[in-house]
């Protein structure tokens, strides 16, 4: 079985509808401090396609909106965009962060012209 057939069986509805029956509103939405109800049951982490984390991974509730476009951005990208308050993308994983894991701005050596 196709693991895109799961979400036909009652097991993911229950599992789906007692996600949004406990946590209604969209997450992506609450982290920008606007209230929407929530309609889809998202895997916070992608499954994909492993029955394991499908069934048992955590799960996240989501607008349409968040769901279908911001979400499915993120994951194939693999980071967010979002940026914080000191100017600097949120997500750990994004490429300008990359300075927080050891590289400094100021120990990049200056280009060099070959001649």
């Amino acid at each position: 079985m196709s693991y895109r057939q799961w979400y036909g069986l009652q097991r993911w509805r229950e599992r789906a509808q007692q996600q949004l029956h406990d946590h209604p509103l969209c997450e992506m939405c609450l982290q920008k401090g606007v209230v929407t109800a929530a309609e889809v049951a998202d895997h916070v982490e992608p499954h994909k396609g492993d029955e394991i984390a499908f069934w048992h991974g955590d799960l996240q509730s989501l607008c349409f909106h968040h769901h279908n476009s911001q979400k499915q951005i993120e994951e194939g990208r693999g980071y967010s965009n979002e940026i914080g308050t000191d100017g600097w993308p949120v997500d750990p994983a994004h490429p300008a962060n990359s300075h927080k894991n050891g590289y400094q701005h100021s120990e990049r050596s200056p280009k060099r012209r070959l001649t």
